[in-house]
């Protein structure tokens, strides 16, 4: 399925982090599980109207690896595969 965010919406594929620490000590799949905080924009939206009415451009772009709020986002599920969804303010930086 194809879709089109609305706005100044962001589709996240989030990130799975290493299992290990980084001193090496792998965790096991019972411990607490951490909403993720990295991942990968799938899809934007054209942009929030301004007041004027014109479109902000949105700061992101398809294939932006990106550090977001670990609350912001929403968790959807769009054809069996799960997504985050938010708006462009819950992004916090592009990794490069």
């Amino acid at each position: 399925m194809k879709f089109q965010p609305l706005s100044n919406h962001v589709f996240i594929e989030a990130i799975k982090e290493d299992k290990a620490t980084k001193s090496g000590i792998v965790l096991p799949d019972t411990a607490e599980k951490e909403k993720p905080v990295l991942g990968l924009v799938v899809a934007v939206g054209p942009g929030k109207a301004s007041e004027k009415g014109d479109a902000v451009p949105m700061s992101v772009k398809v294939g932006d690896k990106v550090l977001f709020k670990k609350y912001g986002p929403d968790e959807i599920e769009v054809d069996g595969k799960k997504y985050l969804v938010g708006e462009e303010s819950d992004i916090l930086a592009i990794i490069e």
